[in-house]
């Protein structure tokens, strides 16, 4: 009797562990660096298939230009992946989110430190991120394209992404 209580009791441990040694997904096996990976927004309503990119903000007289945010037409949410915009939430791995001062990317995140240059549809400004225990600093352009359906990232400096990568504006 004792043979058998013995593997009985180490199998029910095992599996009752739940843990996970590894990262697993789709980010196990690829070579995507923590900025490429998108923001892993809070659980909310995922927005469905069929509806419309939403158009880019319009410039209104509050919404100038002050050289020390973002440009407004250049918030919202954006993904590498159209797909990625009607993704359930959490797997939604090349959004990437801005607000005024901020880049949320899957596992990092983006503070705005210094604009270098602005106008209503790009921004060339420093960043200092964190994200998977990490910090470090990186430059980035950021400008629109396609009427504004279209944001075009190019990074700078040591580390940074080889070429532009183009994200689609998600609804809503």
């Amino acid at each position: 009797m004792m043979r058998w209580t013995m593997p009985a009791a180490l199998l029910m441990l095992a599996a009752c562990s739940g843990g996970q040694d590894e990262e697993s997904g789709p980010e196990a096996s690829s070579n995507i660096g923590p900025l490429q990976k998108a923001e892993r927004p809070a659980p909310g309503e995922t927005p469905s298939a069929d509806t419309e990119p939403e158009a880019p903000a319009e410039a209104e007289a509050g919404d100038t230009v002050d050289g020390k945010t973002i440009p407004p037409a250049i918030r919202g949410r954006w993904a590498l992946k159209a797909a990625d915009c009607t993704a359930r939430r959490g797997t939604d791995l090349t959004a990437l989110t801005i607000d005024a001062a901020n880049l949320r990317f899957f596992e990092s995140h983006g503070e705005l430190a210094r604009v270098r240059e602005s106008d209503a549809s790009r921004i060339v400004a420093d960043y200092k991120f964190s994200g998977e225990g990490e910090e470090w600093d990186r430059r980035m352009r950021l400008d629109l394209a396609d009427g504004g359906k279209t944001l075009v990232r190019r990074d700078e400096g040591e580390g940074a992404a080889a070429g532009p990568m183009r994200y689609t504006r998600c609804a809503g």
